[in-house]
């Protein structure tokens, strides 16, 4: 089990001129075969900029490093529906990080640093840049499950509620190492690079599979959105961060989410079209959301008590 790796894919012949179906076709092959069984895959040549990628993280690893007097100057306002701006995980919880939260760059709810200066602009260029990529990966997931042309750009088409969050996670003690619990995204895609500490882990098959940290490279994994829309055809697959002694890691997660009102169940082509039963209840996003965050402030002291997706499963 140690021996497996989450496939890397290239993503060029997206960005190419000339034709290069062949090359797209077995792009498009590898992620639905990465989805199907791990559920996350990492992406090269994906458009965002390496340099931007290192600046990024970079400006992060300046800001983190402020005394607290400084970075609280970017505390979320109250009216926002995820706090954007600075934020530390309190000291009960099983997270052990601080994080910038940012909607995107127009949005009201954006509470940014005044320092490192450069550190805005770079937020809002790596945020623009991630969305394009998203909507890119979001169209070869489409071909994936063979839905209809442009079918999840046309359900999932507002892009205002996706996140971008800056994070970084304390060293390890001897006691403890969680920085991230293990748990399963709930949105539709999510896009991660981090720095040479790595430290994110996938499980599969009982075992962790850790993903190695590599220059330039994109780490995507499949949400629960996906997952139920797909009927369990892709896998939300569960993961976590495990911290190091001696170092911080920084990273940085891009959500590529769904409005709150959007009503979620499998779709037809993976039901009633091929003779398969739905493998979950419909619900309303916002209201799942509602209670993953509960899951946050206030969890549960009992794990078999945490919310996931398979509170709207149907039993079979």
């Amino acid at each position: 089990m140690a021996s497996l790796v989450i496939p890397t894919v290239d993503l060029s012949p997206f960005f190419r001129d000339d034709d290069h179906q062949g090359d797209k076709k077995k792009a498009v092959e590898a992620i639905g075969q990465a989805c199907s069984e791990y559920g996350f895959f990492q992406i090269v040549n994906h458009g965002v900029p390496h340099d931007l990628m290192s600046r990024a993280l970079h400006l992060s690893k300046t800001f983190f490093e402020y005394p607290d007097e400084e970075k609280l100057k970017s505390s979320p306002g109250s009216e926002a529906p995820l706090p954007a701006g600075y934020s530390k995980q309190p000291k009960h919880s099983l997270d052990k990080n601080e994080y910038l939260l940012m909607f995107p760059h127009k949005s009201s709810f954006n509470v940014y640093p005044k320092n490192p200066p450069e550190f805005k602009g770079v937020l809002e260029e790596i945020f623009s840049h991630l969305s394009r990529a998203g909507m890119l990966v979001e169209s070869i997931l489409n071909e994936c499950l063979g839905l209809p042309p442009n079918f999840l750009k046309e359900y999932n088409h507002d892009r205002s509620w996706d996140i971008i969050t800056a994070l970084r996670y304390f060293p390890a003690t001897k006691i403890e190492n969680i920085g991230n619990s293990e748990h399963k995204d709930g949105n539709c895609i999510t896009f991660v690079f981090q720095d040479e500490a790595g430290g994110l882990q996938v499980r599969k098959e009982g075992e962790w599979i850790p993903v190695m940290p590599a220059q330039g490279t994109i780490v995507v994994n499949v949400g629960n959105v996906i997952q139920v829309l797909s009927n369990n055809k892709f896998k939300s697959v569960t993961h976590r961060v495990v911290r190091t002694e001696g170092r911080s890691r920084y990273s940085f997660a891009f959500f590529y989410d769904l409005q709150g009102d959007k009503w979620v169940e499998p779709l037809s082509q993976f039901t009633k079209e091929i003779g398969e039963p739905p493998k979950y209840r419909g619900f309303l996003y916002k209201e799942y959301q509602q209670m993953r965050m509960r899951n946050k402030s206030h969890p549960p002291s009992r794990p078999e008590d945490v919310i996931d997706i398979t509170h709207y499963a149907i039993s079979t």
